[in-house]
């Protein structure tokens, strides 16, 4: 059988090429050099996130090495205790009324950098700041090491798009697991006796059946958490970026009606989702478009490929802030038609986070500047695998 690989360069430097080959001739294929089969319809891979037949066990090798065991890897009942620590404070009513201020100021306080210039390097002097400062903030550890916290993420985030190709990538990423252990069991000891109105707090304070998490399952959700609240967020703030800067008519439009930042990102994750692919592995047999799945495999879906597929957006290799065929009200929860926030009971935890991220700092960037354009002749190409974005992206503006 034909199949795709998606570990050349080619697929590397225009994956959507290949997204539509395979939704259309391949929708199920095996890839002999990772031994997974790969999924990339719309249909099927919403299908996979809500059904428990797709096991989240594919993280026993792709997180525990690094961060332990977390509720990447939990179900049921367990998911939801643990979840619970840190879901309250980052929606709902303590989003609001506790992270908010947190989040406008910190954007605040990165863009006052942009101040007496007319240039700057956006992907580089704010999109990668501007999440992990928030992050650390809210785990209450504001001020410490985000510029350590920038270079540890990345590390992990490598490590799990590798997926043991490279041994230097390996070792780095160890290194940075043995530097956040040392720098975090301390704080989190001096947490317990001395605790504070932060995450890292109710974290070292919470009961879970009656037993107090250890402090090395606390240093594994903290490391998860640098890692996931940054960096989906940190590409996303640069793709939608040159999104807008492309569509100049539709960034107008947001200019003169912040309503539509919302709808502007959801468009963006649609369009160039920052998580491309998501594994599972079966534990029974399945089957999808295009045939079956045996029991025990390995599973990639191509979130990147679903989020264009033409039978379930209409234009979908279009960028549109106003298209029909995204349900605007449930973008942000389990019931979204999009997919960009994975899907059933591991659906994204930060997402109302990142909504609000994006919100502030939209907002007070089309506050602050205006006449915004992209430097001419730059590549604005995005890269990776598993998770792509943007490494530079200049732009130059005037203040207002």
């Amino acid at each position: 059988m034909k199949t795709i690989d998606f570990l050349s360069a080619e697929f590397n430097q225009n994956p959507y090429h290949f997204y539509r080959i395979m939704r259309n001739d391949l929708p199920l294929y095996f890839h002999e050099t990772i031994q997974a089969y790969v999924l990339s319809r719309y249909e099927d891979i919403k299908f996979a996130f809500n059904n428990p037949a797709f096991t989240v066990k594919n993280y026993e090798f792709q997180s525990q090495p690094l961060h332990g065991r977390t509720i990447l890897e939990m179900d049921g009942q367990e998911h939801a205790r643990h979840r619970s620590i840190v879901a309250p404070s980052i929606r709902g009513k303590e989003l609001q009324e506790k992270i908010m201020p947190i989040i406008e100021r910190t954007c605040a306080e990165v863009l006052n950098d942009f101040e007496g210039k007319n240039k700057n390097d956006f992907a580089t002097e704010f999109a990668a700041k501007f999440p992990i400062k928030v992050i650390s903030a809210i785990l209450g550890l504001e001020g410490e090491n985000n510029e350590k916290f920038l270079v540890w993420y990345r590390s992990f985030v490598a490590f799990i798009s590798d997926m043991g190709q490279h041994e230097q990538v390996t070792e780095a990423a160890f290194k940075t697991k043995a530097e956040i252990e040392e720098y975090l069991i301390p704080i989190i000891q001096e947490r317990r006796q001395n605790p504070k109105d932060d995450i890292l707090s109710k974290m070292c304070t919470a009961r879970i059946d009656g037993v107090q998490m250890t402090d090395q399952e606390i240093r594994g959700f903290i490391s998860l958490l640098i890692t996931a609240g940054a960096e989906s967020t940190d590409k996303i703030l640069t793709l939608m970026f040159r999104n807008l800067l492309q569509n100049p008519k539709q960034m107008q439009m947001l200019i003169e009606d912040k309503s539509l930042i919302e709808k502007a990102f959801l468009e963006s994750l649609r369009f160039s989702p920052p998580t491309h692919s998501i594994m599972r592995i079966t534990s029974e047999e399945v089957e999808v478009s295009g045939g079956k799945i045996p029991a025990n495999s390995q599973v990639i879906m191509w979130v990147g490929a679903a989020q264009r597929d033409e039978r379930q957006f209409e234009k979908s290799e279009e960028f549109d802030i106003l298209r029909t065929d995204l349900d605007w009200t449930k973008g942000f929860a389990p019931g979204a038609n999009h997919i960009a926030f994975g899907g059933g009971r591991h659906f994204c935890v930060g997402s109302m986070l990142a909504k609000a991220e994006i919100d502030v700092a939209f907002r007070q960037i089309f506050e602050k500047f205006k006449n915004i354009r992209l430097v001419p002749n730059q590549n604005l190409q995005e890269s990776g695998i598993f998770t792509r974005g943007i490494t530079n992206m200049e732009i130059e503006y005037d203040c207002n």
